[in-house]
């Protein structure tokens, strides 16, 4: 965990939420986490490692300066200055999805933004924000050292408490896949596996012989049926098909 100072040392003093329950932090990384992202830097370390070794890890939130709403004082009639609140951040990015971003360390929450507020929360806490503003995903670190990006499965994990298994590996999102699928009649099996441009890829086993306009029915009512499971939107972030004739 991050290394204990005292209050003189403390980058935020003064400046957090209080109290916040991280009075002795010093602000920098927690040593299990900056590892795990060193080894994953170097194709040492799985995603999931990195997601778990944030589990018990503080990090921080940045909060920024707002622009409230201006107006007109109802008792001299002149023109009030817009006034300024704290606020989350989020960012979107190139592909539309809303990110939150968090931090290791006041270090690299620095890199990023100088006069961005650090507010230091558990992990679950930041994802539970992330969750309840709408983000699709969390960014950690966003101008490095090291970069990582949690796909929206993992945010949701980590806000309910549980462990994040990608979904190619997933027991539980092999069982559902096949369960939907089940509805399909002309799909005779299916494998999961990991995606080329997406996180998943559902491998279709079709019943032979069918022409161009029957396999476009069997993807839709394949996509449908995937949609529609709850397993399947809660811990895949992206799916892509694939339809292959089932060996006779």
């Amino acid at each position: 965990m991050s290394r204990p100072a005292d209050s003189a040392g403390v980058p935020w003093q003064g400046r957090s939420f209080t109290p916040s329950g991280f009075e002795g932090d010093d602000g920098a990384a927690d040593d299990a986490l900056a590892a795990t992202l060193q080894r994953f830097a170097v194709g040492a370390a799985a995603p999931a490692e990195v997601v778990a070794a944030m589990t018990p890890a503080r990090l921080l939130v940045p909060v920024v300066a707002a622009l409230g709403e201006g107006g007109t004082s109802p008792e001299t009639g002149l023109a009030v200055e817009k006034s300024a609140d704290m606020a989350m951040v989020t960012l979107r990015g190139r592909d539309g999805r809303v990110a939150t971003p968090v931090f290791s360390s006041v270090a690299a929450l620095t890199a990023w933004d100088a006069a961005a507020r650090p507010v230091p929360v558990e992990a679950r806490r930041a994802a539970l924000a992330a969750v309840s503003e709408g983000a699709e995903v969390m960014v950690l670190d966003v101008a490095g050292p090291v970069t990582f990006v949690l796909p929206r499965p993992a945010v949701w994990a980590l806000a309910q408490g549980r462990d994040w298994t990608p979904s190619p590996a997933d027991p539980l999102v092999h069982r559902a896949v096949e369960a939907a699928l089940s509805a399909v009649p002309e799909v005779v099996g299916c494998r999961c596996e990991p995606g080329e441009r997406a996180e998943l890829r559902v491998v279709l086993g079709v019943r032979p012989g069918l022409d161009a306009a029957a396999l476009q029915q069997v993807t839709q009512a394949a996509s449908a049926a995937l949609g529609a499971s709850e397993t399947v939107a809660e811990r895949v972030g992206s799916l892509e098909l694939r339809l292959l004739p089932a060996a006779t």
